[in-house]
């Protein structure tokens, strides 16, 4: 079967770098969205998309794995002919969780996942938080909501001695329903927060002001060992860091304190991920807290550090030798 080449790529192989040991036709299949499939990138955002992708599909066929790149909607995808799903630019899935979730199950019945399928599965739902912090992970106050469920925002306010808040729904991505409430405004939102908890599980926290004053830094670990970090600051009038409301991202050398924090994250973890983004501020205690810690589909931005996509290609082929040899 093969890869497709795309008409956007120009890359060197090597095949004979590593001894493929299964008997599928593809090794690894770079998932991404349907948006992202087309032969060339329809403006800057997509082109750095796709130049992501190709860094680490380059960087996994320079050491011999055959990969293909494919959307994770693509219904005519037969997912037995691949060993592994490296998930990458999966962008649309918390737009579409009716299907992804389903499509999550058959999937991985018939293909490994990388990151593994029981860690997609406790990420998917932000209440992983509140795992990590009784594994001693400082993390940011959170009350965390059921669907269906009647809490008034002020009431949490008041027992919790919280100023602002924030809200946002335990399942999403890219600051989907995300809402900074001011003390001065919690009330008038109860009617907002009413009609997002009816449709989905939701969760309640203490604004931070780091975020609002210097943005969040997000930490990106190649099995357990860190790999590079950049600092996202939010547009001036907004608390979203996204590049999708205007927030910028820059170079960023961390402290080793935040370094030893992400590497304790990746720790707390019932089976280590084989990457992860940790993003993390300094809480209203000026501590080191974690914002989320991404291991589905985070952005790694590989083109700040090009030679991490061959880390983690070289994570992945030491993964599927020593999973094909056990």
């Amino acid at each position: 079967m093969g890869r497709k080449r795309e008409p956007w790529r120009n890359s060197n192989r090597n095949q004979n770098q590593f001894v493929v040991l299964n008997k599928r036709s593809v090794d690894v299949t770079i998932l991404t969205d349907a948006r992202y499939t087309g032969s060339q990138p329809k403006d800057d955002y997509t082109s750095n998309v796709y130049l992501e992708d190709q860094l680490v599909q380059d960087a996994l066929e320079t050491i011999g794995l055959r990969t293909q790149r494919v959307a994770w909607s693509d219904k005519s995808y037969d997912w037995t002919n691949t060993e592994y799903a490296l998930f990458r630019s999966t962008w649309d899935y918390f737009d579409r969780f009716d299907e992804f979730l389903p499509w999550i199950e058959k999937a991985s019945q018939e293909t490994k996942f990388i990151n593994p399928n029981q860690l997609i599965h406790w990420n998917l739902d932000k209440a992983y938080l509140e795992d990590l912090r009784q594994k001693g992970i400082n993390t940011i106050p959170t009350v965390y909501c059921r669907k269906g469920s009647n809490e008034n925002l002020i009431s949490i306010a008041n027992i919790k001695k919280w100023k602002d808040l924030v809200i946002k729904p335990r399942v999403s991505g890219a600051a989907m329903d995300t809402h900074y409430l001011p003390c001065n405004q919690i009330e008038e939102h109860q009617v907002l927060f009413k009609n997002l908890v009816d449709k989905q599980d939701m969760m309640v926290q203490e604004a931070q002001n780091f975020i609002l004053d210097k943005g969040e830094v997000s930490i990106v670990m190649i099995g357990d060992q860190y790999s590079h970090a950049v600092l996202k600051v939010a547009k001036e009038g907004d608390f979203r860091v996204q590049d999708d409301f205007g927030g910028s991202v820059h170079d960023y050398n961390p402290t080793q304190a935040e370094i030893a924090f992400a590497q304790d994250v990746i720790t707390a973890c019932s089976t280590q991920p084989l990457y992860a983004r940790v993003d993390i501020i300094r809480d209203n205690k000026d501590d080191i807290s974690l914002v989320e810690l991404e291991l589905i589909e985070p952005e790694l931005w590989f083109r700040k550090k090009p030679q991490a996509a061959k880390a983690l290609a070289s994570q992945i082929a030491a993964h599927i030798k020593e999973k094909a040899l056990s």
